[in-house]
């Protein structure tokens, strides 16, 4: 290697080494200590196999017990999110006492696990949300296999039971990669009802606080986000994102703000407005049209 550059290497990794000292990035072996995300995605993709058998996995449904495949599935997944738990909560100092840490992981393994045939039945729900929204679609197989709104819902929804139980870093890396993978974004402490609908989806925003009812559906572009976040760690906890109640549609890149804003039932919001105050139920909301200037050569 050229002198030149082997003595910019040398500058640069000196100058590295002081940003690490200031960091307090080698402090502690932070790589044996916190979650893995490559076990976080594939605690994912047990759940997926768990949600829809047979689209995703290697086994054949005709040839398999449906309990026998659903209990061995479920084995190999608590036994990686039981290591994966353990690591969050004593990274969070939750617990510092090794025992007690491992009685509170296996607590939440076990609370988790009695939750997942619920949680499987309500996304298939979401499914069946997403047929009924979207003519385009051809059969609930093409949802499944297909739809990005499905896979970030679905991730979402067993995010949101991690969450639930107050289980640190592993809800939100399992939905920020879900956001990586469709570009939609649901923060996993949103509360969110059954039958809902995302279409298309890109470019969507969910706020931490949001409360969202049933047989709500939005399209690409749309944020339920906060009025402003200057205040910093000073709202954590507080209600700052909207509520929205059942039966709501709320078309392409509209913008709803704020803790106290509710969006009431059978309410229809149209494309490209901006909310920052309650909407009644039974209604619908519109910004105004701009106006055309049409030329004709």
């Amino acid at each position: 290697m050229d002198n030149k550059v082997t003595m910019e290497i040398q500058k640069t990794a000196l100058r590295l080494k002081r940003n690490y000292d200031n960091q307090r990035l080698f402090d502690i072996a932070l790589g044996d200590l916190v979650p893995k995300k490559d076990m976080i995605v594939s605690i994912i993709n047990d759940l997926r196999i768990l949600t829809f058998p047979g689209f995703f996995g290697s086994e054949n449904m005709a040839y398999v017990s449906k309990e026998n495949f659903a209990g061995y599935t479920l084995s190999i997944m608590a036994e990686k999110l039981l290591k994966q738990v353990e690591l969050a909560l004593a990274y969070d100092h939750v617990i510092d006492d090794a025992l007690m840490l491992e009685q509170e992981a296996k607590r939440v393994v076990i609370e988790f696990t009695e939750q997942i045939a619920d949680i499987q039945a309500m996304i298939m729900k979401d499914v069946e949300a997403e047929f009924d929204g979207d003519p385009a679609a051809k059969n609930m197989e093409d949802i499944i296999f297909s739809y990005p709104g499905i896979y970030a819902i679905f991730v979402y929804r067993y995010a949101h039971a991690l969450y639930r139980l107050n289980v640190p870093y592993i809800p939100r890396i399992m939905t920020e990669y879900a956001h990586s993978e469709t570009g939609i974004d649901i923060n996993p402490g949103a509360e969110i009802g059954e039958y809902f609908c995302i279409d298309h989806g890109t470019g969507i925003v969910i706020g931490e606080t949001t409360v969202i009812g049933k047989h709500v559906k939005i399209y690409q572009g749309v944020t339920l986000g906060a009025l402003s976040t200057r205040a910093g760690q000073e709202l954590s906890g507080v209600k700052r994102h909207p509520t929205i109640e059942d039966n709501v549609v709320i078309y392409a890149n509209t913008t709803i703000l704020g803790g106290e804003t509710v969006v009431g039932e059978n309410a229809v919001v149209a494309g490209n407005t901006f909310v920052t105050k309650s909407i009644p139920a039974n209604s619908k909301v519109a910004s105004t049209m701009p106006e055309l200037e049409i030329r004709t050569k």
